[in-house]
């Protein structure tokens, strides 16, 4: 299949500058249909994008790393989908934390408030005992409203969503997810990068931000400062990865629904309530669903369609009836995160690429 009208629109948006680079996959029935890198992945040296550079995928985390540790828990029967917290972090047993669930938590029905600025917070608390101290700020917080009673995006129901992961799994979340998840997968190519290690990866990195806070340019650091504070792996962003491991993660997710493989490591019910799940709070089990209107998705994808943004410049949009994965990957915030175009180009190329495989209705 030819793409040469959407390829002129990723084109134009670089002379726009948009974004200075740009990674985009298009899958249709497990394969690459369009598979392309454009632009640069770095402005300051000059570095090209190509089909392996790495991105910080921001956001993602949270449908492609702590909804799945999660998963994989509840498969096991370590936790409940419909327990309190309360009962698996007792510090939060007399707080008005104590009866939100991991349902909750991952539909964004909490009742926690969107964001908070952590890592301002932190400042004199030694980064080996951060991780440990959010939990006690997360206890302090008030909530926006009763658990259960309305949506509301939650970075810090996610932070809570790691601390609860890592609690029951007794060991840090990139591990549980490497020895639990990708690595049964045979994923390789999605990752934390741990930050209090020491060590640094060797793979080509999309560069991010000019960051005022650090006061250096992040080039495989992950660009959230509370992810930052804590060394680099948290609930609500740190996963770094290519876009053709997030594609083969997806593929994967929907083909365990089928039973393809019958090997798969999450139960079919799982998996269910990830991909097709409850949607009356406009998610599922971790994962976005287009808006009705204004949505990023654009015009044509299906109702039965999942996906997420990161703030960095990344996405995916998997429209399971009509059999279409649209994964764009971009270095927006590279290298200020004020340039905000890409909220207006995103819709404009989903909708192109749909046009252009011949789906123009929903």
């Amino acid at each position: 299949m030819i793409f040469d009208s959407v390829n002129d629109l990723m084109e134009q948006a670089l002379r726009d500058r948009i974004f200075p680079g740009a990674v985009l996959l298009v899958g249709r029935s497990g394969y690459p249909v369009l598979f392309k890198a454009y632009g640069l992945a770095n402005r300051f040296t000059g570095e090209a994008m190509t089909r392996r550079t790495v991105f910080d995928l921001a956001s993602l985390t949270k449908p492609m790393a702590t909804t799945l540790a999660v998963a994989r828990l509840v498969d096991t029967g370590a936790i409940a989908l419909d327990q309190t917290v309360g009962t698996i972090l007792p510090e939060l047993a007399c707080s008005d934390k104590a009866a939100i669930t991991p349902r909750q938590l991952l539909c964004h029905q909490s009742g926690l408030p969107a964001h908070r600025l952590f890592y301002m917070m932190m400042k004199s608390i030694s980064p080996k005992m951060r991780k440990a101290a959010v939990l006690e700020l997360l206890k302090t917080v008030p909530l926006s409203a009763p658990p259960g009673t309305a949506t509301l995006y939650s970075d810090l129901g996610f932070m809570l969503l790691c601390r609860l992961v890592e609690r029951v799994a007794g060991c840090p979340m990139d591990r549980f997810l490497a020895d639990r998840v990708y690595g049964p997968m045979g994923i390789g190519d999605l990752f934390f990068i741990d930050l209090f290690s020491g060590t640094r990866s060797d793979r080509t990195f999309a560069a991010t931000e000019l960051c005022p806070v650090r006061n250096r340019l992040l080039v495989g650091e992950v660009h959230d400062d509370n992810a930052w504070a804590v060394g680099g792996i948290d609930g609500q962003a740190g996963l770094f990865g290519t876009a053709e491991a997030v594609f083969d993660l997806l593929c994967r997710l929907a083909n365990g629904l089928c039973g393809v493989p019958d090997d798969a490591i999450f139960s079919r019910q799982m998996l269910g309530q990830m991909l097709y799940g409850e949607t009356q709070s406009g998610f599922t089990l971790g994962f976005d669903r287009p808006a009705v209107a204004g949505s990023s998705a654009g015009c044509h994808f299906s109702a039965d369609t999942i996906g997420h943004l990161g703030f960095t410049g990344t996405s995916f949009w998997m429209d399971l009836k009509q059999d279409v994965t649209v994964i764009l990957l971009t270095n927006r915030v590279h290298p200020f995160r004020w340039n905000n175009r890409l909220r207006q180009f995103r819709p404009m190329i989903h909708d192109r690429i749909m046009e252009q495989i011949g789906i123009q209705s929903n």
